[in-house]
């Protein structure tokens, strides 16, 4: 898809949202939902979305929206490294399918990282033990500050 297309609200996303498709949900609020991405490219990859917008890229995207999204996010990753203490962590975030996007609904990763466990490809990597990723969540969310 190119960064120019209108937004399908058949998206996976949209459908969780919709509470069409079940997700492992770490918290969530009026703005924002983050979950467990059940492709994960290492322990702890949560996904961080917007519940208001249908914006599909970061070009898109209506500011107030981005600054929720972004206070999420390093909320977010400040509770995965408390929980997880991994070494380091990545924030992904991709547009267009050129540019590696997968799910046209603006979303943000927060993946943890440790110098001796390699990082899955992104979209590669296989699905996850839906109890390990539920834990996870739980551990994640009682990091929260």
């Amino acid at each position: 898809m190119t960064l120019h297309a209108p937004y399908d609200p058949s998206n996976i996303f949209a459908k969780i949202l919709r509470g069409e498709i079940p997700a492992v949900k770490v918290w969530e609020d009026d703005a924002v939902l983050v979950f467990m991405d059940v492709f994960p490219q290492s322990e702890g990859h949560v996904l961080v979305i917007s519940k208001t917008s249908q914006a599909r890229n970061l070009l898109e995207v209506e500011p107030e929206t981005l600054a929720a999204l972004t206070a999420a996010t390093r909320r977010t990753a400040a509770a995965v490294v408390k929980a997880l203490s991994p070494e380091g962590f990545s924030i992904m975030q991709f547009n267009g399918e050129a540019g590696g996007q997968t799910v046209f609904h603006l979303h943000f990763h927060i993946i943890p990282r440790w110098a001796d466990r390699p990082l899955k490809g992104h979209g590669q990597a296989g699905m996850a033990d839906m109890d390990a990723l539920k834990a996870t969540a739980e551990r994640i969310r009682a990091a929260l500050a």
